[in-house]
């Protein structure tokens, strides 16, 4: 067997096994009727360009539940996809038309929709092979994408059952209408910022000369819509006034005055002019009032005739207009700054305009009854809990869902227009006539569904519904949703409604929340700012296995993370250290196997550190299981991290090492060494599937030399640790964790007293009930702490006053290191003498200017406080030093 590289260099072995794992089809769940499967429909990523951070989260952590649930002998799916991603895929080809001079209207929506589908499939194709580079084990014998024939089928049929029940309909109502996409637009996908802008107060002239009403209005351009001025009925101002008419304005026209419960008597002036086919307050007043709807906008959120002379202004520029022709009729009474919450296209960030439209609408209130209960009943858990409140709050307030989008790109709605008998025909399939006079003068639809709609179905119609396929009995319901906090409404919760309304069963036992991914200040990551980390750069730069552990570790569920170059660079040190012990491993392997030498790997721990690494191993496994049981895979990373860095490379395989080296006849630890790796590796395998494959190939190959253990072809499907109770010694944990104590507390002081590498010192250890177990780590204490000589005896034989030295008062044991052996006491002496005396003076300068009341007032409030921190930073190091005098000449 060839020696593995000095360094691990992971673009050369990354590409190599993923290809091994499509070909071996592990990833290719097989149906057994006698298992329950684990089940992830992969959230589907837009496609609308590449992977960025945040699916890369997304990935690991589903990633690791997988390989997880694989490795313990599940039939394991992880279905992968992407979403056609309407409004977002035809904003894109639109742009693409633009920089060629050319709309969509130039060239029909034939060819717009060819353009639409190479720019989906290239994009889709990338995103597949980002996912592989990624590491994700999917099924892609199963890959799915919204249009697809199937999931398709499945949007058509759960339309028309909708319709069927009465729970789908069409009316006009007032909606978000992005004149930008000119579409149609969700409440979810509408942004809402704060705005500085105005508050225009209008006089209203009374019909009869007698004075005017003011109203208070951010929006003066939509005045043309006004059909009622309303004031509250408890407002004594305008009982005079109500049922009395007014007049708008510059056009003439005339309207009543009425009252009404939902006029706030604080804003304003207590009278709102009412635009019902504009505002979603005042179209619910006039729905109560019997009031006309006047739409005074075109899509484009140009005016149309309706607003009379100015009829083609685009609306901000009717309102200047506006505001000057009414300042010119003396009927604008003031103007006034005003901050207030503003609706924005989520997609392309234009201002919305509330309009009145005919769309399609899903009534969402019987769906929503159903998915509280199963979240109340616990048949679904979600996870983080306070989640649950979220959920409960906006299903509770839920409104009818506008599922009617004026786009070219999308499922188009399944509804045809007879042009003979005015019926409508709803049908899975394409019609030849119509299904009530018969008529073959039928037009569809030209709208596309809410994105969201074929979202909401992603669950099952990715396993073949409304067919009863054998995928759709196995695999349904899945066992977890794990996705972003920030979708739970966008798409978790429409998930759960439609699972249950087509059929009858929840869509996933299991809700897990991620947080979103800020950079290590806790800003939002953005291009702008240059601080977006890009996953194919991260992974160029330091390995998919770094990536995925930095993410994986420092995840929490529901919770934000902080992450910069520097938290990945750790990683792949980490990774680094694993590598360097493997190689280590390796090489002792090759070096027993070379002098003929087989070796027995079910070796009963005899040895101190033999039985620590054991009983420390089957503990970190035990834990390990219970986080990932919960869901707490941050914690498990670290427990694994600390366990094979902390425990195994920094101390276990340094004890070893000596073992080896030594010519007496001592218990090998070659195999410690070798079964504490291999199980490492499979405990750490679901966070960095390639370093963890790459060297379980490499200790097979040893392993097979030495008939040491039988493993599997692959360590994806190796078994996940099982921890041994039996394993457990606390005993030997007690006693290596104090010789730890001992020999980290040594270093320590040689670092402060800044000793030199290669110096030994003296060292006197005193212990009591433990003195025969630290005192067979004697070799290990002189090695480690470079100490000589070393003492180690009971505390009765303490005799008497240590005399110089520094002291060291330990869990089990104290330590003394005679001064003499640290330092040159006189030349220590002076030089910390030397230190107080200048950092007394720094003190003083300090403490003067923090007195003068000069440079208080001149100085920015960060300078004086870094001054303060560096004035208590000066003190306390001037107190340790001290103490360092002090204890010398003690």
């Amino acid at each position: 067997m060839p020696e593995i590289p000095k360094t691990y260099e992971p673009g050369k072995i990354e590409r190599k096994w993923y290809d091994f794992w499509l070909e071996q089809r592990y990833f290719t769940p097989k149906i057994d009727p006698k298992k329950k499967p684990f089940v992830i429909i992969m959230p589907p990523p837009n496609v609308t360009g590449e992977l960025h951070l945040g699916h890369a989260l997304t990935t690991t952590l589903e990633d690791v539940m997988v390989r997880w649930h694989r490795m313990r002998g599940q039939p394991t799916l992880w279905l992968p996809g992407t979403d056609h991603a309407g409004i977002a895929t035809q904003v894109i080809v639109e742009q693409q038309l633009a920089q060629k001079g050319q709309t969509k209207n130039d060239i029909g929506r034939k060819k717009f929709s060819e353009i639409a589908w190479k720019w989906a499939n290239d994009s889709r194709r990338n995103i597949n092979l980002q996912h592989q580079m990624l590491g994700a084990s999917c099924d892609w014998t199963r890959e799915r994408f919204t249009l697809d024939e199937s999931p398709s089928r499945a949007v058509r049929t759960a339309f028309v059952n909708l319709y069927n029940k009465g729970l789908i309909y069409r009316g006009e109502r007032i909606i978000n209408w992005c004149p930008r996409c000119q579409t149609a637009l969700s409440d979810l996908e509408v942004e809402h910022k704060e705005i500085s802008g105005h508050l225009y107060y209008i006089r209203y002239p009374r019909v009869d000369g007698s004075g005017f009403i003011t109203v208070a209005t951010t929006r003066p351009e939509t005045f043309f819509g006004d059909t009622a001025v309303a004031v509250n009925p408890e407002d004594g101002r305008y009982k005079d006034l109500v049922g009395k008419k007014v007049v708008l304005p510059i056009i003439d026209k005339e309207i009543p005055v009425i009252v009404d419960d939902a006029v706030d008597i604080s804003f304003g002036t207590g009278a709102l002019k009412i635009t019902p086919a504009h505002d979603p307050t005042d179209f619910e007043i006039g729905q109560r009032h019997n009031l006309p709807l006047v739409d005074i906008m075109n899509p484009d959120a140009t005016l149309n005739e309706n607003a009379g002379p100015y009829a083609g202004l685009e609306r901000f520029a009717c309102r200047d207009k506006v505001v000057d022709d009414l300042r010119e009729k003396g009927l604008l009474e003031k103007i006034e700054p005003y901050l207030h919450s503003v609706g924005h296209c989520i997609r392309c960030q234009t201002m919305v305009e509330p309009r009145i439209s005919m769309q399609w609408f899903i009534c969402t209130k019987p769906l929503a009854e159903k998915a509280i209960k199963v979240v109340k009943d616990g048949s679904i858990t979600i996870i983080p809990e306070r989640f649950t409140k979220i959920y409960f709050e906006w299903l509770e307030n839920i409104r009818d869902w506008c599922i009617s989008r004026q786009l070219w790109w999308g499922h188009r709605i399944p509804v045809w227009y007879c042009q003979d008998c005015g019926e409508l025909t709803i049908s899975v399939d394409v019609p030849s006539h119509c299904s009530h006079c018969g008529s073959s003068q039928i037009v569809q639809d030209n709208d596309v569904l809410d994105t969201w709609f074929s979202s909401a179905l992603w669950t099952h119609s990715t396993l073949g519904w409304p067919d009863d396929t054998e995928d759709l009995r196995y695999f349904y319901p899945g066992a977890v949703m794990e996705t972003g906090y920030d979708i739970l409404f966008f798409w978790v919760a429409r998930m759960i409604m439609m699972g249950l309304e087509n059929t009858g069963e929840i869509p996933f036992h299991t809700v897990y929340l991620h947080g979103l991914i800020r950079d290590e200040h806790g800003e939002k990551m953005s291009k702008l700012r240059g601080n977006v980390i890009n996953p194919a750069e991260a992974v160029n730069e330091y390995g998919v296995d770094a990536l995925r552990f930095a993410l994986a570790s420092n995840s929490t569920p529901g919770n934000d993370m902080n992450l910069g170059r520097g938290k990945v660079e750790s990683s792949r040190n980490f990774v680094n250290k694993l590598w360097n012990a493997a190689r280590f491993i390796f090489q002792s392997m090759g070096a027993a196997a070379s002098s003929g030498q087989t070796m027995e790997i079910k070796v009963e721990p005899q040895l101190l550190e033999d039985r620590w690494i054991v009983s420390r191993l089957n503990s970190v496994i035990d834990e390990v299981s219970n986080l990932m049981e919960g869901f707490e895979f941050g914690e498990a990373c670290w427990k694994i991290h600390d366990f094979i860095w902390g425990e195994f490379c920094d101390w276990y395989v340094e004890i070893a090492k000596m073992r080896l080296r030594t010519t007496q006849q001592t218990a090998s630890p070659l195999p410690f060494l070798v079964n504490v790796l291999e199980c490492s590796l499979r405990l750490l395998h679901p966070f960095m599937p390639f370093i963890t494959e790459e060297l379980w190939q490499s200790l097979k190959a040893e392993s097979c030399q030495l008939s040491a253990i039988s493993m599997s072809d692959s360590i994806v499907i190796a078994p996940y640790p099982v921890a041994d109770r039996d394993a457990t010694d606390t005993e030997a944990e007690r006693a290596m964790d104090s010789v730890i104590e001992i020999i980290r507390s040594i270093r320590n002081v040689r670092a402060q007293y800044k000793v030199e590498a290669a110096k030994q010192i003296e060292a006197l250890v005193y212990t009591d009930k433990l003195l025969s177990q630290i005192s067979s780590q004697a070799e290990a204490i002189e090695m480690l702490a470079r100490v000589n000589p070393l003492t180690i005896v009971h505390r009765k034989e303490r005799k008497g006053e240590v005399g110089k030295a520094v002291v060291l008062v330990l869990k089990e044991s104290e330590v003394i290191l005679p001064w003499a052996g640290l330092v040159d006491l006189s030349a220590e002496e002076q030089r910390l003498t030397k230190e107080s005396e200048v950092t007394q003076a720094r003190i003083a300068q300090l403490d003067a200017r923090l007195r003068d009341n000069a440079f208080l007032a001149k100085a920015p409030q960060h300078v004086v406080g870094k001054e303060r921190q560096r004035l208590t930073e000066l003190e306390d190091k001037l107190e340790r030093v001290k103490t360092e005098i002090s204890q010398l000449r003690s």
